[in-house]
């Protein structure tokens, strides 16, 4: 049986996972819900609503991805922690981060360090 703590904390665990799960079906759904709107109402250019696709389908990837190292991080740390959880969680969050680093290029179009916007 687990204690008490360990309860609550699996439970803010799981309720981040299935938030960041959530974001991530949601914003999926919701974006391409307006792709096909845009289509069929032919509110934009074809190449204009692919672009606000992929970058709206990207930003919900990314903010779920948030949520779900969060948990990770929750789960790892508050939860006996040892070095093996530790290792995984790193390379857990060194994969995330990594996606989100590549997400982040794919819908700035531009190097996170870069400020000037993108030449097109």
């Amino acid at each position: 049986m687990i204690d008490g703590e360990a309860y609550w904390v699996q439970l803010a665990t799981r309720a981040v996972e299935i938030a960041g799960t959530a974001i991530i079906v949601t914003g999926a759904f919701g974006s391409l819900a307006f792709f096909i709107g845009g289509l069929v109402a032919r509110r934009l250019a074809r190449d204009r609503l692919v672009a606000a696709f992929r970058s709206d389908l990207g930003r919900s990837i990314l903010l779920g991805l948030e949520f779900l190292v969060a948990a990770d991080i929750i789960n790892t740390v508050a939860v006996a922690p040892t070095l093996r959880s530790l290792a995984v969680l790193a390379g857990i969050v060194l994969i995330r981060t990594f996606l989100s680093f590549s997400l982040e290029v794919e819908i700035d179009g531009r190097w996170p360090w870069r400020k000037d916007p993108p030449r097109g």
